[in-house]
């Protein structure tokens, strides 16, 4: 398989990444890690008029801490630097996990966070991981700079709130809650995942949530991914534990409840059915990661 002609642009800043794909927005593609585009390229599902590699740009890599206990993630950050870094695994060790999960060694050194946000996979683990977070996605444009929320960047399969002519520079991940979990199954390891969960809980007892779930301000966050065209708020699964102590029956009944909110796909790897089976399963599971880290032992 070899990919249809286009021409390579290497991008000197960011100002000229954004020109060169304003130059035929939708035509131009910005190339960074490539796990994903390449292969898009081989199998001709797109044919880009100009491939912008933007690997050399510095103000798009770096993780920094930044007040209140977050961090600001350069979009060029790769997938190991993720699983690997100090401040990652301190303040959103829920980040450093799901990158863990990411393919294979050779497509986490490779592969960006970017770039999974941009081509925004539903079975991916990093877009799931900063929805559940509450994190908030950075681009820029011709029209300048301006923050999504992670709630509204995830529009649709493969599709984002990002527009053509934009680059996605910078995440920013708030302080994250001392509860979590990341479970996945999938058939080998490296696969994407035929299903997985990403749970945050700031605390055990009381949970609070609005109704129905919206933005940061729940107590808990549950989010499902390779389980619909998109990483999904589990909304029925988290009223579920409005109220109450976070303890396996109502992690059970949460598990239960996961499963209306699932739209999953049926393939030859798994039925739609039983996608939907292993979110009401992984949820529990999730849940239970969760209440062990806020009672101190770590599972």
């Amino acid at each position: 398989m070899k990919p249809a002609p286009f021409r390579y642009a290497r991008a000197d800043s960011l100002a000229d990444a954004i020109a060169l794909l304003a130059a035929a927005p939708g035509e131009n593609k910005v190339l960074a890690g490539g796990q994903s585009l390449v292969p898009m390229l081989n199998m001709r599902l797109v044919r880009p008029a100009v491939l912008v590699d933007v690997n050399g740009l510095r103000e798009l890599a770096g993780i920094t801490p930044t007040a209140g206990g977050g961090l600001r993630i350069g979009a060029l950050t790769r997938h190991a630097e993720l699983a690997a870094s100090p401040a990652v695994r301190e303040r959103a060790p829920l980040l450093a996990e799901a990158a863990r999960h990411v393919g294979h060694a050779a497509i986490r050194n490779q592969g960006t966070l970017g770039g999974s946000l941009a081509h925004a996979d539903p079975a991916a683990e990093l877009p799931a991981a900063l929805l559940a977070l509450d994190a908030r996605v950075q681009v820029t444009g011709p029209g300048g700079a301006r923050e999504i929320a992670a709630d509204a960047f995830f529009r649709g399969l493969l599709a984002t709130a990002l527009e053509a002519d934009e680059i996605l520079t910078a995440v920013e991940v708030p302080a994250q809650p001392p509860g979590w979990g990341f479970v996945e199954i999938a058939r080998r390891p490296g696969d994407f995942a035929l299903a997985g969960v990403a749970a945050v809980v700031h605390n055990g007892r009381p949970l609070t949530l609005p109704s129905p779930p919206r933005g940061g301000e729940g107590e808990v966050r549950l989010v499902g991914f390779g389980v619909g065209d998109r990483p999904l708020r589990l909304g029925s699964a988290e009223r579920v534990l409005a109220g109450g102590a976070l303890d396996g029956a109502t992690a059970a009944r949460a598990g239960a409840a996961a499963g209306s909110d699932c739209d999953p796909p049926g393939d030859v790897h798994g039925s739609a059915e039983y996608r939907r089976h292993l979110a009401t399963v992984l949820t529990e599971r999730a849940l239970l990661q969760a209440a062990a880290r806020l009672a101190g032992r770590p599972r």
